[in-house]
């Protein structure tokens, strides 16, 4: 089967078309715009009509083009980098170049029978632009907090003996009252910052219940420990749920199932620091949560660090492998109710 790589960047693509047996078939360059993704479809259907695309970065700088692409009637597959990377040091060419990346790329994308479709924009897109937004929103009120208390401790010493936190509506109304008649630069710095803080709170409440609204009514909403938030993460990392083959793809790409480590008699796993981090984060919180309020998971808990004599991470990291499976099951549910909603 021949195959087209495309490495992406801001403002160009380099592109390799290889033959059955990963050989060189041509090689182009185009800008990153729909001038470009139209002199690239045109290339492709001359030098390989029937070609399998695939891109990597096709929800980033390779998104315009991969949909374009497909809507032209070409059959475009998402390219991870971890098997471009690999792919890369076989390729023999010295250094690394746009042109040896998409060689790389249309190498793995002829030999690899199972690489997920493009994800297009839908809910999960929506979801995943809301979370960015409300992420943002949230640093920069951790920032200004931040930035309000080293105000404080000149303006206001041992204020923390009266106001626990910045963070409760309550506890800012009592900063505001420390700081009425002071004046100077810092002290108007410092009122800003609580009037920053105000708005800023109300922004990420009108996009928390926005988020909400999205995921009202989902089944992963009866998990025990999946908030709305959490449960938007899930959907938004997940994308297409039927692109994985099983829970344990999905519990390989959240970094939560371990890696071999053995060699000779010695039998071991180790412990996954890759994988999609802000998957893996949505994992933790529900088994976090689960871990002090769920019966079942605090004794599941327990018996690992009792029993089994593993600490309390060791034991946080289990139950989340055990969380893959409803989670997972609880979105093919989702998938399917939202499929027949349409």
């Amino acid at each position: 089967m021949t195959a087209i790589g495309i490495d992406t960047h801001k403002a160009t693509l380099a592109a390799c078309a290889v033959d059955e047996l990963g050989r060189t078939v041509g090689e182009a360059s185009f800008a990153n715009d729909p001038a470009g993704h139209l002199a690239f479809i045109a290339w492709a259907r001359w030098i390989a009509p029937e070609a399998l695309i695939g891109v990597e970065g096709s929800s980033s700088f390779g998104a315009p083009l991969a949909r374009s692409a497909q809507s032209a009637g070409l059959e475009v597959r998402e390219v991870p980098p971890h098997l471009s990377r690999v792919e890369r040091l076989r390729t023999r060419r010295p250094g690394k170049s746009d042109p040896g990346d998409a060689l790389a790329i249309a190498r793995v994308t002829a030999r690899e029978k199972n690489l997920p479709p493009i994800r297009l924009p839908d809910r999960t897109t929506e979801l995943r632009l809301l979370l960015e937004a409300r992420e943002d929103l949230v640093d920069e009120s951790t920032r200004a907090r931040n930035r309000l208390h080293a105000h404080l401790l000149t303006l206001a010493p041992g204020y923390g003996v009266t106001v626990a936190n910045l963070v409760a509506a309550r506890h800012r109304a009592a900063v505001g009252r420390l700081l009425r008649g002071v004046g100077g630069v810092q002290a108007e710095l410092a009122r800003g910052l609580l009037l920053r803080l105000v708005r800023l709170e109300r922004e990420v409440k009108a996009l928390t219940s926005r988020i909400g609204m999205l995921v009202a009514g989902h089944p992963l909403l009866g998990l025990p420990g999946a908030g709305p938030i959490t449960v938007a993460r899930l959907i938004a990392e997940v994308g297409d749920v039927h692109r994985f083959r099983s829970a344990d793809a999905l519990a390989a790409l959240a970094g939560v199932a371990p890696i071999p480590a053995s060699s000779g008699q010695v039998q071991r796993m180790r412990l996954n620091r890759g994988g999609n981090r802000q998957l893996n984060r949505a994992f933790y919180v529900i088994a976090v949560i689960q871990s002090r309020f769920h019966p079942p998971a605090k004794a599941y808990v327990t018996r690992r660090m009792e029993v089994d004599g593993k600490s309390w991470r060791e034991a946080i990291r289990a139950l989340k492998r055990l969380l893959v499976r409803p989670v997972f099951r609880l979105l093919v549910e989702g998938a399917a109710a939202q499929l027949e909603a349409a």
